[in-house]
């Protein structure tokens, strides 16, 4: 009878083993103003997730997501951190924009659980001192350098108008941006905020004329970039138009129409896709009809080294793969080796320049 209960019990931990699973969060926007970009870092989750379970999980556990949707919004992913965390959720990718990671990262802090963001620029992000908080991009610090000495270089002696739309991520990048400009002895003769979720640019226009600007900067990202730009062309101005890694979706293209070919400069990684490590990967989204554009394979890159981090620490617990990711250890993933400093952030620069062309973003050389 004993042998019995025993083999009883043998078989139930062999299946409790065999069906055992780890569960990752997503957290970004699904709807809202930058539901495009929040699509693109739930397509690299789900691929990377799906590559990682075909070779059999994490430390022999396959891997489930809980997806939540925070609009972008600061309120709501305060809520989405909190249900993830009640969900006994350790290791979240995300959240999409800076304004929503900063107050969700305090939650994720409290409970101990590790944050990865694909996308949140925002130097404040990794500044404060949160050791469970990391990000596969770059910053705006660095982000705005590299755009104010392309502005510098490219356009030497003329007028500069930057706006901003606000937010924490819009507003930083301008700033920083203006301050390079600054430092290289170009004053901008304008500098606007606009509120997200505005239609009708007309006054901004209207200022942008009055300071004769050739040139024109915006912090923010693509929904109200882009009709900024399709206004601006049909008043007559044809200034070039330069941006951010918040730019980057094909919706920009689509919103602002053929206005903005060849005039439209954006400030990205590195194109990922050219990665030798990511051509598997690039091929397995074609084969699903989806373009790995801006955020995709950065979000991928997120589950890479938490998946990474998990094996070489041999724990699931969020302090080991925490001093795991801060070790200097480096991580092979799709946009490349990644390694990170004490705060968070990766230790390359990360920031090319981009023109659009034929509805692509294209590096330039």
């Amino acid at each position: 009878m004993k042998r019995v209960l025993l083999s009883a019990a043998l078989a139930m931990a062999l299946c409790q083993t065999a069906h055992a699973e780890m569960v990752i969060g997503w957290a970004g926007p699904l709807t809202g103003g930058s539901a495009a970009l929040g699509d693109q870092s739930k397509n690299g989750v789900t691929q990377a997730v799906e590559d990682i379970n075909a070779k059999g999980g994490i430390l022999g556990e396959k891997v489930r997501v809980q997806f939540e949707d925070d609009a972008g919004d600061p309120k709501q992913a305060i809520s989405v951190a909190n249900r993830l965390v009640a969900a006994g959720v350790k290791f979240v990718v995300g959240h999409q924009n800076s304004g929503a990671s900063i107050p969700a990262s305090e939650v994720y802090a409290e409970d101990g659980a590790i944050m990865i963001s694909p996308s949140s620029t925002n130097p404040e992000l990794t500044e404060r001192g949160l050791q469970n908080v990391f990000r596969t991009c770059g910053r705006d610090d660095q982000q705005g350098q590299i755009a104010s000495q392309f502005i510098l270089k490219q356009y030497a002696g003329k007028k500069i108008f930057i706006v901003q739309d606000k937010t924490p991520y819009g507003v930083g990048l301008a700033d920083e941006v203006k301050k390079g400009i600054n430092a290289g002895g170009l004053t901008e003769v304008g500098y606007e905020g606009i509120t997200v979720g505005e239609k009708d640019y007309t006054a901004l226009i209207s200022k942008i004329k009055e300071a004769n600007a050739d040139v024109v900067y915006f912090g923010g990202i693509y929904t109200e970039g882009a009709l900024i730009l399709r206004q601006m062309r049909e008043s007559g101005m044809n200034a070039p138009f330069l941006g951010g890694d918040g730019l980057f979706s094909s919706e920009f293209s689509a919103i602002a129409g053929s206005g903005a070919e060849g005039s439209v400069f954006a400030t990205f990684g590195p194109d990922p896709t050219k990665n030798a490590s990511a051509k598997d990967v690039v091929t397995r989204f074609a084969a699903k009809n989806l373009n790995p554009e801006g955020n995709t394979l950065y979000a991928y890159a997120g589950v890479q080294v938490i998946a990474q981090a998990i094996e070489a620490s041999k724990s699931k617990d969020p302090e080991a793969v925490s001093a795991t990711i801060h070790s200097g250890k480096t991580f092979d993933t799709v946009i490349g080796p990644l390694s990170f400093d004490n705060k968070g952030d990766i230790t390359r620069l990360d920031f090319v320049f981009y023109r659009l062309d034929q509805g692509k973003f294209v590096e330039l050389p």
